[in-house]
């Protein structure tokens, strides 16, 4: 369950017009804090970005499933989507399957190191065009500080 702190934080975002890739960005934000205070590990920063994105879905964020990836991964994704709004929590015996699974996994996942590692390896898969179109962008929108 999301902190309802990271929910605000998201519809924020959704209310300035923000993609919905930024505001899921907030909920894996959050994970990554969770990951670095010892709460729980993930065995990658991948798994650790896909606990996020799962929980932005479930909160509501219209985030489509990945366009690459396994049919399972799509059709999980679809069905996160599909869970937005709803309340139900899972069962206390899957809940604390899932915790007691997560704990056992390192909590280098979320380090600087392995975070760079993703992103880099992330970016390598894109075009050039679509790697400096990006970077132009940033540029382009960069809070500028005086």
């Amino acid at each position: 369950m999301p902190e309802q702190e990271t929910i605000e934080r998201a519809r924020e975002d959704a209310r300035e017009g923000k993609s919905p890739s930024t505001q899921a960005g907030e909920f894996v934000r959050e994970e990554m804090e969770h990951i670095r205070e010892g709460k729980h590990g993930a065995r990658s920063a991948k798994q650790a970005i896909a606990i996020g994105l799962s929980k932005a879905r479930r909160a509501g964020v219209k985030l489509p499933p990945p366009k690459r990836g396994s049919a399972r991964t799509k059709k999980q994704a679809a069905r996160d989507s599909r869970k937005a709004g709803s309340r139900r929590k899972p069962s206390p015996t899957r809940s604390r399957a899932v915790r007691k699974a997560l704990k056992r996994e390192p909590r280098r996942a979320a380090s600087h190191v392995a975070l760079s590692r993703q992103a880099r390896s992330a970016a390598r898969r894109r075009p050039k065009a679509s790697r400096s179109s990006a970077a132009r962008k940033a540029a382009r929108t960069r809070k500028r500080t005086r």
